[in-house]
């Protein structure tokens, strides 16, 4: 038996996080947007002389190079490591990939306020906020809710008579 037939059972199934294919690609087409954007006003913003703006545009061309490599890894393939990192990448929750991505937008616009830097990161940090919202998991069908609500009102209703020395 050889290690790829070993190997394979074991791999995790990525859609356990709850999101659907279609958010699942949003959130992929979000990420190449916020990759292309921060990338662009990155160089623009390397075209200057004051050096904090200069380490804002690296930054966030370094931002576009993260973000291509999570989320399209096919763009990097002259990168040997890059089908791993993004293959970890898929396994972090998205929680973690919410704070990873917006802490990276934000960090260049700390660095240089600006409105290259503040527009150029805007789609990478949407991308952080899409994945912090699939974080918070699917909305509850209206069965459930009316269920749940006719439950509650029954028991403040309980609560109320016990409250007034009522007998149950």
């Amino acid at each position: 038996m050889s290690s790829e037939e070993t190997a394979a059972p074991s791999k995790a199934a990525p859609d356990d996080d709850g999101m659907t294919w279609w958010y699942r690609w949003l959130c992929k087409i979000a990420g190449v947007l916020g990759g292309i954007s921060c990338a662009v006003s990155g160089v623009w913003n390397c075209v200057t002389v004051n050096p904090l703006n200069i380490a804002a545009g690296v930054w966030m061309v370094l931002n576009a190079f993260v973000l291509f490599l999570c989320e399209v890894p096919f763009c990097c393939q002259f990168i040997e490591f890059a089908n791993a990192i993004a293959a970890r990448a898929d396994k972090l929750k998205p929680w973690q990939k919410a704070l990873f991505y917006c802490g990276m937008a934000l960090f260049p616009v700390f660095l240089s306020f600006s409105f290259t830097t503040l527009f150029g990161n805007a789609i990478a940090f949407a991308t952080g906020v899409l994945y912090g919202l699939a974080s918070l998991g699917k909305k509850g069908d209206a069965v459930t809710y009316a269920r749940l609500q006719h439950q509650k009102q029954g028991d403040e209703e309980r609560m109320a008579g016990t409250a007034n020395g009522a007998p149950e």
